[in-house]
């Protein structure tokens, strides 16, 4: 299993071949790669990773947090080779501190937000200015990743903003640190409600989706993924590449996101 905010090496790295090695000549020394991705890639990246060592032979170490969380980090420099951000704006701090790779970053994925119960016969909530999301809590808590800092709180909170219920609502958030933390609080019962990505709710049995945000009630949400500039590992051009090819593309789409620009 994946934790939070901390390196594991990849399951099945051991297992190079010597077939492999015939067909990724490259692979006879295997190599790792540390990718810092969102946490809400977590169902994802796993597949992403398990299909790129058995292509390359390479070994994949992946840490994955809230976007911020990650982004600090990076900040304080931890060894990253790859960042992938849940919204441009972490991707942009670290670029305007000049840790971002010139020519590398590009805009990998798009995601939506949802509402999602507890409850597996929640029943759908209209979302629109008129919603009484205070009244669908009853007298439970709305679930979501910090507002302040992890980009599906952002987005969500922009939502609620647009569609002004924001101030009604916000007493009764329940802020956790990452926005697979918000989804546990709803799959364990501990909210009724939650504001979550929809490839999210897709990973997760004991949530319903109640409704969708339109898109226009808050920024675009886009997963961009960049090499960073403390890093000279040589594989870094070549885990890039493999993020927008047909594998990791099948692998993404699986899990509910749509790759940008499609």
């Amino acid at each position: 299993m994946f934790k939070p905010a901390l390196l594991r090496r990849a399951v099945g790295a051991a297992a190079l071949s010597t077939g492999v090695a015939g067909i990724f000549p490259q692979a006879v020394a295997a190599a790792e790669i540390t990718v810092f991705a969102a946490a809400s890639l977590t169902n994802a990246i796993t597949e992403v990773e398990t299909r790129f060592e058995a292509a390359t032979g390479h070994d994949v170490i992946v840490s994955l947090a809230g976007s911020s969380a990650l982004a600090r980090q990076i900040r304080q420099g931890a060894p990253a080779d790859i960042f992938i951000s849940a919204n441009p704006g972490w991707m942009d701090t670290l670029e305007e501190g000049g840790l971002v790779e010139d020519g590398t970053r590009f805009d990998l994925l798009n995601n939506a937000i949802v509402l999602i119960g507890a409850d597996p016969e929640a029943k759908p909530v209209e979302i629109g200015p008129e919603m009484d999301l205070a009244g669908v809590l009853g007298g439970g808590r709305l679930a979501m990743a910090l507002v302040g800092a992890v980009p599906a709180g952002i987005y969500g909170k922009a939502a609620l903003e647009s569609l002004g219920i924001w101030d009604e609502v916000a007493p009764r958030v329940a802020q956790a640190d990452n926005v697979r933390a918000a989804l546990a609080f709803v799959a364990m019962g501990e909210a009724p409600y939650g504001i979550v990505y929809a490839t999210d709710a897709v990973a997760e049995d004991r949530v319903t989706v109640v409704g969708t945000f339109p898109a226009e009630t808050h920024p675009p949400i886009v997963y961009p993924a960049a090499a960073l500039t403390a890093s000279d590992n040589p594989l870094n051009a070549t885990f890039l590449d493999f993020l927008r090819g047909h594998e990791a593309r099948e692998a993404f789409k699986a899990e509910g996101f749509t790759m940008a620009g499609e």
